[in-house]
Parts: C-alpha cells; structure tokens; sequence
C-alpha cells in the first residue's frame, strides 16, 4: 500500500501528449494497490511545443479523481518567469523556445515587430496577456520532491553535496557531472532535462526525457513499492 507516483518527463507545451499520457495513467493506477495516487510533472511545462498555455491551463485545473496532480520546477518555466520579470535582461528566451510559449498566448511576434520598437513594448503585452494564475502556478513551483529514497527533480543534483546543500540552480539545469557519476547520496534521482532516445537507467539515476516536443513521446515513470517501471 502507500503512494504510487506517476512521473511524466518534459512535456515542452505538448498538451495532447500529456493528456495522453494521463490516460495511461489513469488504466494503470487501476491496477496498483496505493492509497494515494500522484501525477507529477518534472518541469519544463512551457516553451518549444505548441500549446504551453493551454497545458498551464490543463494543469491548474483538478486532476482526475482519486489523483493528487503536482508539478516541478524546470530550467525553462524559471526562464519564462525570469523574461516577465525583466523582458530586456532576458529577451534570449525568446530562441530558448519562448516564440513558441507567446504564440501559444496569441502573441504574434511577427506583427509585433511592425507595430512596435523595443523590448519594453513586448514586456508589456507579454505581462498583460499571461494570466496571473499562469504567473503564480510557476511561482510556487518546487525544485524538488522527495518520497523516500526516492529523489524527483528537473536536471539533477550535484554529486556528493548534501541535500540541504544543493544549488536550485543545479536541480533545474545540472547535467554534468551528475549524468556521468554516481550521486553518492543513496538516493534514485527521477529527472528530466537530458533528452535521449528511450529512458536510461544508470547507476543512481533515471532519465525520463524522451524530447516530446520533437518525438511525440512523452515518457511516463511509475514508481511503486521500491519498483520504477515504464508505462505505456
């Protein structure tokens, strides 16, 4: 019994593949024993794939019954925020997948630039169309979540630091050296961030970016009663 915990990789704006997924979800939880049910998502919600509002959107809204739905923080959510803040100090999300997450909020760049001059236009319309529930979903996001030995993060940790130690800034872009070496943490750390092919499972580690954005894959994690299996 206890609590089965359904990771989903970097879904990148691809609101059919996380529905998708939830999906798959829901028909396999029908066969797990838990008594508390947990979709979370390891960040990178926004930018690169077409519908970053709408999957916003999808995941303020209730979960499905019996499920808790939680979400953390990514590397590209921290950027999104970091450009509301300071549109001029950040305008390099727009090439990190920002175009996309401003059309996805019906903000047309190309328009824009006619009509428009400098950064602190886009600011303003960036920051007055962004639904304040949007802001405030990415503000309280986690860095981290913990069950047991079992660690889930955006990018990573840095080996051998102490958890009350580690950077944010490591958890949601680390990749070397932490892809590369043991944690020596006694911990499983479930993250996201480096994409690959099919999901890796190392030695203190598994990755579960499958590039959705670009694939159509969006991998799904169950972790349950010391056992971390693929699912769909």
């Amino acid at each position: 019994m206890g609590t089965v915990v359904y990771a989903i990789g970097d879904v990148h704006g691809c609101l059919a593949e996380l529905r998708a997924a939830e999906r798959r979800i829901i028909a396999d939880a029908a066969n797990v024993p838990a008594q508390r049910r947990i979709i979370l998502c390891l960040g990178d919600l926004v930018d690169r794939g077409p519908q970053s509002a709408d999957v916003l959107d999808h995941l303020i809204s209730a979960p499905p019954p019996g499920f808790e739905r939680r979400s953390i923080c990514g590397n590209h959510d921290e950027t999104f925020l970091a450009f509301l803040d300071d549109p001029h100090g950040n305008m390099g999300w727009l090439e990190f997948g920002g175009e996309q997450t401003l059309e996805s909020y019906g903000i047309d760049l190309t328009r824009l630039s006619r009509h428009r001059s400098g950064t602190g236009g886009l600011g303003e319309i960036t920051r007055a169309t962004v639904p304040e529930t949007h802001v405030n979903f990415l503000r309280d996001l986690p860095v981290a979540v913990r069950f047991g030995d079992v660690l889930f993060v955006h990018a990573g940790i840095r080996p051998g630091v102490p958890l009350e130690a580690q950077d944010d800034g490591d958890l949601m872009w680390i990749r070397e050296p932490f892809v590369s070496q043991t944690n020596g943490l006694g911990l499983t750390v479930v993250h996201g961030h480096t994409p690959a092919n099919e999901p890796v499972f190392a030695p203190g580690r598994i990755g579960i970016d499958t590039g959705a954005y670009a694939t159509g894959r969006l991998t799904v994690l169950r972790v349950f009663d010391g056992q971390a299996t693929v699912i769909g």
